[in-house]
This record gives C-alpha cells, sequence and structure tokens, in this order.
C-alpha cells in the first residue's frame, strides 16, 4: 500500500521569509485552539519560542506502535501499514562511523501530519475551509538512539522554523519541487512530494543522517492514545480551555490527576488556552508531561499483555502510521521496539531546537548547532555518558579527499563580534598558510565579513566532505568543525573570533553540555503539573 498521493504544488507558500500571511501556514484557526498570525506577531515578548503544537505526539507513536507490534506477528498487519520513500532529495549525509563494539547510533525522524483528507481527520483537525488541503508537517522530532542504546535523545523542531528547503522528486508521479528560494516554514516540506523531503530538509540543516521515519495524522493520534488504555496527567486547578470568542482545545478536567485517552487525548496535546500565559512554550511542556507519562504507563501498565488489549494496540498502531520501507513491516517495527525498550525513562531527554524569532516565525541560533553536534556525534543530552570522547571525532567520508593542490578554498574572515570590529586580514593570512601548505588554490573572499565565535569549514555536498575535513586536518581544527550547509557554494573556511591572530590554531576545550535555551526534560520526571491560568477555571 502507498501514501495517498500529493496533489498539485503547495499554494500556500509565499515569499521567502515573508511576514505573516493570510493563507494558511499551519497556524491554527479558532476551534483549534489557535490564533491568527497577526496575534502570533503581537505575542512576541509574552513566547520565549514557537514550538511545537503536538511535541509529544509522534515519538508517542513510535512508542507505543513497536510496544505492541511484536507480540502480534500477523501478515495482515503488514498490510494496515502504509509506506513511503525514506528520502527525496538529491542529497545525501553518510552514516556515522561505528564505535569500537561496531555499533551505530539509530535516527529516526517523527513527522506529526495536519492532513484534513478525511472525514474523521476533519473533524478532529477543525479549519473546515482547509478540507482537502495540501497538508502540513505540523509536528517535526528527531528521536535519536545511541550506538549503545543506553540513551535517547529527543530533539523538537518549531513547525514554523524557517528553512531551505531542497529540490525534492515526488516518488509517484514524477514532479520535481525546486528548491525554495531563500527560506520558507520546515512544515511545508510535506507538501513537496510528502515525507521524504521532511527528512531530506532535516538532513540538510542539521547534517545527521536520518535512517527512518514515522509518519500519524490526527485520527492516528485519537486512536493510539485510546488503545494504549489512558495515560495519567496532571493539572493544578479545574480548567475548560475554550474563551468568549469560541478558542480553545475543549478539554475540560477536573484539578488534579486523570488518565485521558482518545479524543480527550489529542486536545490535552492541542491545548494552549487555558495552561500558563496560553504560548506555545505552555503547549509543549504539557505535550512532554503526557509523553513522560505515556511511557511510563507502557512500561509499568500490566493490562498490556492481555491479548485483546494487545490486539487492539496492534491494529490501531500499524493502521496510524506511514514509514519507510526500512519499517514496512511487524518484524521490522518490533526489531526496532527491541531496540527503544532498552533505554530506561530516566535516560531519556526531550529537547526543543533553540530558536529565536525572525518577525512572527523563528530560526535556528548558534545553540542549535551546539544541539545537532552533540546528536551528530551520539553524545548524550542528560550528559551521564560514560564513555570517554575521543579528542577527535573519527569521520570517514564517502569520496575521500583529492590532492591538497587540486582542493579550492574560500577563506572568510569571520573574527567579527558584537563587541570587537573584525581583525585586519585574517582572510589574507590564513589563505597564505594554506597556500605553503600546498592548496594551491586557497584564496581570500572579502565579499562576504560574516561572524563567527569558532573558526570553522563549510561544505556544500557530500563529494566535498572529504576535501572539507582535508582542509581542517591541515590546520588543526577538529573534525567537530567540519559543517555542510547549503550557504555555500564550496569549501569555505570561516576564520572565527577565537582565531583572531597568529598562523597557529589552538582549538577550543570540547563543550558537550546541552544549551539551556534547549529546555531538556527528564523522562523520568513525574512531579510536573500543569498550571492552569485562572481566566479558564472553573468551580
Amino acid at each position: 500500500m502507498t501514501r495517498n498521493d500529493v496533489q498539485g504544488e503547495d499554494t500556500r507558500q509565499g515569499a521567502p521569509d515573508a511576514p505573516e500571511r493570510a493563507e494558511r501556514t499551519g497556524d491554527d484557526s479558532p476551534g483549534d485552539d489557535g490564533d491568527s498570525g497577526a496575534e502570533a506577531g503581537r505575542r512576541g515578548p509574552r513566547v520565549r519560542r514557537r514550538v511545537l503544537r503536538w511535541t509529544a505526539v509522534g515519538l508517542a507513536v513510535l512508542l507505543v506502535a513497536t510496544a505492541g507490534a511484536g507480540y502480534l506477528y500477523y501478515e495482515h498487519l503488514n498490510d494496515n501499514i502504509r509506506k513511503d520513500v525514506l528520502n527525496l532529495g538529491d542529497s545525501k549525509v553518510a552514516a556515522p562511523t561505528p564505535n569500537a563494539a561496531g555499533q551505530t547510533p539509530l535516527n529516526i525522524l517523527v513527522i506529526g501530519s495536519d492532513a484534513r483528507d478525511s472525514e474523521e481527520n476533519q473533524q478532529l483537525g477543525g479549519a473546515r475551509e482547509t478540507f482537502g488541503a495540501t497538508p502540513l508537517a505540523d509536528v517535526q522530532m528527531l528521536v535519536h538512539l545511541s550506538a549503545d542504546r543506553s540513551n535517547m535523545s529527543v530533539v523538537s523542531m518549531p513547525r514554523d522554523t524557517l528553512v531551505k528547503i531542497p529540490k525534492c522528486t515526488d516518488p509517484d508521479d514524477g514532479k520535481v519541487y525546486p528548491a525554495s528560494e531563500g527560506r520558507a516554514m520546515t512544515n511545508q516540506s510535506l507538501g513537496h512530494g510528502g515525507p521524504g523531503c521532511t527528512v531530506a530538509t532535516w538532513q540538510e540543516l542539521t547534517g545527521i543522517h536520518i535512517d527512518h521515519f514515522v509518519m500519524v495524522d490526527f485520527a492516528g493520534v485519537v486512536s493510539m492514545a485510546d488503545a494504549v488504555g489512558g495515560v495519567p496527567v496532571c493539572v493544578d486547578a479545574n480548567i475548560h480551555s475554550r474563551d468568549g470568542q469560541g478558542h480553545g482545545s475543549g478539554l475540560k478536567l477536573e484539578k488534579g490527576t486523570h488518565p485521558i485517552r482518545g479524543e480527550q487525548a489529542l486536545q490535552w496535546l492541542r491545548t494552549r488556552y487555558g495552561f500558563e500565559d496560553g504560548s506555545d512554550l505552555a503547549r509543549a511542556k504539557a505535550q512532554h508531561m503526557y509523553l513522560n507519562s505515556l511511557v511510563r504507563t507502557l512500561r509499568e501498565n500490566a493490562t498490556l499483555s492481555n491479548p485483546n488489549k494487545l490486539r487492539r494496540l496492534a491494529e490501531e498502531a500499524t493502521r496510524a502510521l506511514t514509514v519507510d520501507p526500512g519499517l514496512d513491516t511487524v518484524k521490522k517495527l518490533y526489531d526496532l521496539s527491541t531496540e527503544l525498550r532498552q533505554v530506561k525513562p530516566e535516560r531519556i531527554t526531550m529537547t526543543t531546537m533553540p530558536n529565536r524569532y525572525v518577525g512572527a516565525r523563528v530560526e535556528p541560533t548558534e545553540d542549535a548547532e551546539q544541539l545537532f553536534r552533540l546528536v551528530r556525534e551520539d553524545i548524550a543530552l542528560d550528559g551521564k555518558d560514560a564513555k570517554k570522547r575521543p579528542e577527535e571525532e573519527t569521520r570517514a567520508p564517502d569520496d575521500p579527499a583529492a590532492d591538497d593542490a587540486e582542493i579550492a578554498v574560500q577563506v572568510r574572515n569571520g573574527t567579527r563580534t558584537d563587541r570587537l570590529r573584525a581583525a585586519g586580514g585574517r582572510a589574507n593570512t590564513v589563505a597564505a598558510l594554506l597556500v605553503e601548505r600546498g592548496f594551491d588554490r586557497a584564496v581570500a573572499d572579502p565579499s562576504v565579513l560574516p561572524s563567527e565565535d569558532r573558526t570553522v569549514v563549510r561544505y556544500p555536498s557530500a563529494d566535498l566532505e572529504g576535501d572539507a575535513l582535508r582542509v581542517a586536518e591541515s590546520l588543526g581544527i577538529p573534525a567537530s568543525a567540519v559543517r555542510r550547509s547549503t550557504d555555500v557554494s564550496g569549501v569555505t573556511l570561516v576564520v572565527g573570533a577565537d582565531w583572531r591572530e597568529g598562523t597557529a590554531y589552538e582549538a577550543p576545550a570540547p563543550d558537550d553540555e546541552t544549551p539551556e535555551s534547549a529546555e531538556a526534560l527528564n523522562g523520568a520526571d513525574e512531579s510536573a503539573c500543569m498550571h492552569v491560568n485562572p481566566a479558564f477555571t472553573w468551580s
């Protein structure tokens, strides 16, 4: 079974970096616990960042699906699972190098689709005027399972993050979606041929090799939540998420801890009006609480050994999913569940990609690259890695480096900071240093004066990774500072503020701490209870 065809181009994509538009680009409508674009723009100071509407949903589906699948190996379950191509882009990211024990990490992109392509999805999703419109990837989270299977890291990307969507080709009809001009909202990537374009977009941005994807829609969320038998959540006061203008999810709960399931679980995951300050950040907290509780429920609830409950769970799970060919059978899902079950809740860390506002949208910050690096290097986000970090990351590019004399390198002066002007002549000095070391095609590029805290070598495509690593090696720059980027057209060395003088580069001590701006949440935290805004309480 293949996925439903995506019809036509996404006509909602506006100009690059455009201000808030009237067309729907993923913002909620009244009755969908959302607000208009103008309201979102006015919220700025109240909300530290835009976060996903359903941060917990995708990982929850992944965990629930794999929990039940392995116990019911019925061939017909395979037919329930929808399949799609893993990567629709032209560029690939090399798989990570195995550790000393021959183990490699596993990266799974979980996507929550806002598709309103069925009556059930329409009723649950609201926004009737968008029925049948091109779906958006309103939930995007990367699940990273460490090579030794001791820990799991989750990175969520806000749906309105501005990124460059690469060229993607629809596998069903061959339609080519050109790369976005400038930046577009990341949730639009799903409409460029399917989930494989969302995978391609993530790989372009993060440099992280993605092994699999799992996608679920509105109806899948409800059926999965109902099948698991209820997930305990807590509120510190009575809540009814509905205001006088009809905004709100409709969630109504009494103070205390209650098991929620089905449509009520969906309401919880969508609720913004009524939680704390009404921001997406508050909604994310509620989603993380739900996910933590779900994981504990799966581990502790003995009723999951009941054959009938497991049968229902497996049926609902397989019907809810669209996956890549690497996960398209019950056996493959069970094998994945075996891997996931090795991680205890206290070693699960959930984060949101650090970001800052650009008008009503957001973009990744420098801390986001730090978070991506930790995932790329398989460093646990909870700081509890038992293994010692190697002095330098080992990378084996698919294409080896060319001869030094044949490698073209542009050198830019990125030593400017908020407090210091650019150090004069740094691009010329380092370019001359490279030429002395045999890189005859190294030249200074004075046309751009970027600002970089640390020296970095960037390359645009996999065929130049070996060249970039060789340039870094010749100057003593660590491999972790070699990054793929669509912002450059060739191997580009940016001399950072950490190399303002001299010809010998001294690499700074590695910083393996998870940025505070990622707002890490531990999976074993049972104390969380959502604060209810007094304007949405009742007696």
